[in-house]
């Protein structure tokens, strides 16, 4: 059993590692337009208060826990760094918006969750209370997607809901879910769990909108806008996921 939970606690680590990598693509574009265009910045900022918790939670989980480790504190390292260029390229107002959610979530939130669990608590409460917030978080930084999905339907467009990190959302939460279950860890099964589910939700309307044609899109959007009146906000993004769909990760 023990040759089993290594086994798939590498595995899932690796899975990690590439969806932590899946907005590379993102960025690149990004850097090469100087501008994040439509992109939101949500899913990294929320995968970044993610993975820095989930670290914090492997550090001080007796069992189990290194792997679920080693793999957020490198996708700590890899949000801080899109984060950066996120806010170096995005527009004053975008700019703004993202330095208030960093200072709010990757700050505030942080410092709350770290103090309180570190200072009020202790042992397996300790453990516990930490795992309660990471599993919440965990399936808020899955659930950031919900707004590429939502863009996704209403312009008939993939664009800013990249196949492979959708891919790698279905994967890892599948990979850590096995692994969770192996290690009998709910904090780490009930968030992976959901983020297995959104990720096959994610393919499955990546498979009925990867084939639309621009025209159509551009037309549906057009009419869409003279439905409604109002410009069409399309966000996105990870992230996972990230949006160009969410990143997200956590990982675990």
């Amino acid at each position: 059993m023990e040759g089993l939970i290594l086994f798939v606690g590498v595995i899932g680590n690796i899975i990690s590692v590439l969806m932590f990598l899946a907005p590379v693509g993102t960025f690149w574009r990004i850097v090469k337009h100087r501008s994040t265009e439509d992109f939101e910045s949500l899913p990294y900022v929320c995968t970044f208060l993610n993975s820095f918790l989930w670290t914090y939670y492997g550090i001080i989980r007796p069992a189990g826990g290194l792997l679920v480790a080693t793999v957020n504190g490198f996708g700590v390292v890899v949000e801080i760094i899109y984060l950066i260029l996120f806010l170096v390229y995005a527009p004053a107002k975008m700019r703004a918006k993202t330095a208030i959610l960093i200072g709010t979530l990757d700050v505030g939130v942080l410092a709350a969750a770290i103090l309180a669990t570190w200072l009020a608590l202790q042992g397996e409460t300790r453990i516990d209370a930490l795992g309660f917030i990471c599993a919440g978080l965990n399936i808020i930084m899955y659930g950031s997607p919900l707004v590429a999905m939502k863009t996704v339907i209403t312009t008939k467009s993939v664009e800013y809901m990249p196949f492979f990190l959708s891919f790698f959302f279905f994967l890892n939460g599948g990979v850590w879910t096995f692994y969770a279950w192996l290690i009998r860890d709910v904090f780490l099964g009930v968030p992976n769990g959901i983020g297995f589910l959104l990720g096959t939700t994610q393919l499955v309307l990546y498979a009925i909108y990867s084939k639309a044609k621009p025209a159509d899109n551009i037309s549906s959007g057009l009419l869409e806008e003279g439905r409604q009146h109002e410009p069409l906000i399309s966000p996105s993004s990870a992230t996972p996921s990230h949006q160009k769909n969410g990143e997200i990760l956590e990982t675990t």
